[in-house]
């Protein structure tokens, strides 16, 4: 399953307190990657692909939340998975990364571990992918929102690419942001999916800038309801 990128920032928030924000965003050329592949919360961001075993992801956000270090927690459940030879599994939390790719993932397959992101990607048509997509990060103007900037990443992957499979028109894109920060009302562009498309970055961008509309609209016209809990 194609490429995903998962970040973990650390940022203040209005009262001037620390705060972590996590993301995780993913592509592919089959239907409904959302479903699948992207994981987070809180505590942090995992994604599952190549031969996807779901409950690594879903897991691995459990055992982030329960305490557990990214690299043991994901360690941990590979080792008792009998497919780890054909699983791709990476993700941060508040203080590490962790990258994975089995030797059976076909290939061109790799991955890229960072101080507070990691990037892999499988079927691939070839390293540049993955790191086009980190760079794309690595240099976006950090005042700009996580989920516009994950698109952005995703993009520059799909430019370079993407999944190889090009016989396969139907595609899909989804992300998904966290944050330790408490909110009353989370933005709707942080949580994404583009499940069947056959441009899945710019269907994901069109979404999020539609999500951010309708947040804004919201926010101007119900906030005074939303804060005093008495909208109808």
């Amino acid at each position: 399953m194609t490429f995903s990128i998962c970040v973990r920032e650390e940022y203040t928030d209005e009262d001037g307190t620390e705060q972590t924000r996590y993301g995780v965003a993913v592509t592919t050329r089959l239907a409904a990657v959302g479903t699948l592949c992207p994981f987070a919360n809180e505590h942090g961001a995992v994604a599952t692909q190549s031969l996807v075993n779901v409950e690594l992801g879903e897991r691995g956000v459990e055992y982030l939340a329960d305490g557990l270090a990214v690299e043991d927690a994901l360690d941990a459940l590979l080792n008792a998975d009998d497919g780890k030879p054909n699983r791709q599994l990476h993700g941060v939390d508040s203080e590490g990364t962790f990258a994975f790719s089995g030797d059976e993932c076909r290939p061109w397959y790799g991955h890229v571990e960072r101080e507070d992101f990691t990037v892999a990607g499988n079927l691939l048509t070839g390293e540049s992918v993955i790191e086009a997509t980190a760079e794309a990060y690595e240099s976006a103007d950090r005042d700009r929102l996580l989920a516009e900037r994950l698109i952005d990443a995703l993009a520059a992957g799909q430019a370079e690419g993407g999944d190889k499979r090009t016989d396969l028109e139907v595609q899909s894109a989804a992300l998904q942001v966290t944050t330790t920060e408490g909110r009353e009302l989370d933005p709707y562009y942080n949580d994404l999916r583009v499940d069947a498309t056959r441009t899945p970055i710019e269907d994901l961008r069109e979404t999020y800038e539609l999500a951010d509309e309708s947040f804004q609209d919201a926010l101007a016209k119900y906030e005074e309801a939303y804060e005093d809990d008495s909208l109808e």
